[in-house]
């Protein structure tokens, strides 16, 4: 890591081109593959209108460009209303340690947000980066899980979870 820095910048009406750059193959391939230029729109729309929680862009501190995108939302998990966390850093910026940063920051976020206990992350298991940065962030294995992600699509992925009133 070069100590680059991060900071969040909550989603707008026009990050939709981010959405679209996640959206590659090469983005995709643990998450079910790209979405339909309709369902992008809709994710578009529910980033825009979160009532709880939030969707942010990843900046570099240093440079302004944008590196990524991390949020966090409510969902049900196991009979709890809980947060659940996801992230995407654009391949040119991978490699720096800046999806952990992220990671820690939506922490501290969800944690000043309140309303529940747990934040969730479920990244693939044959997902190494993705689980090294919930590892770097703080969070617990809780073990492997069937997670339908995109709407539609499951897979075998990795249930990590940290507790926000620790």
């Amino acid at each position: 890591m070069n100590g680059e820095q991060i900071r969040l910048q909550p989603w707008g009406a026009g990050d939709f081109w981010l959405l679209e750059r996640l959206n590659s193959p090469e983005m995709t391939a643990h998450l079910g593959g790209p979405e339909s230029e309709e369902r992008l729109a809709d994710r578009q729309l529910r980033y825009v209108r979160l009532d709880r929680g939030g969707m942010f862009r990843v900046e570099s501190a240093v440079s302004g460009e944008t590196v990524g995108s991390i949020g966090f939302w409510e969902r049900e998990w196991r009979g709890e209303s809980v947060w659940e966390t996801g992230w995407g850093v654009l391949p040119e910026f991978q490699g720096r340690g800046l999806a952990a940063q992220a990671a820690r920051a939506i922490v501290v976020a969800a944690r000043v947000a309140g309303w529940h206990r747990y934040l969730h992350a479920f990244p693939g298991v044959d997902h190494p980066a993705s689980n090294s940065v919930c590892r770097k962030a703080g969070f617990t294995l809780i073990g492997p899980v069937e997670f339908e992600y995109p709407k539609g699509s499951w897979m075998t992925s990795n249930d990590w979870r940290i507790d926000l009133q620790a």
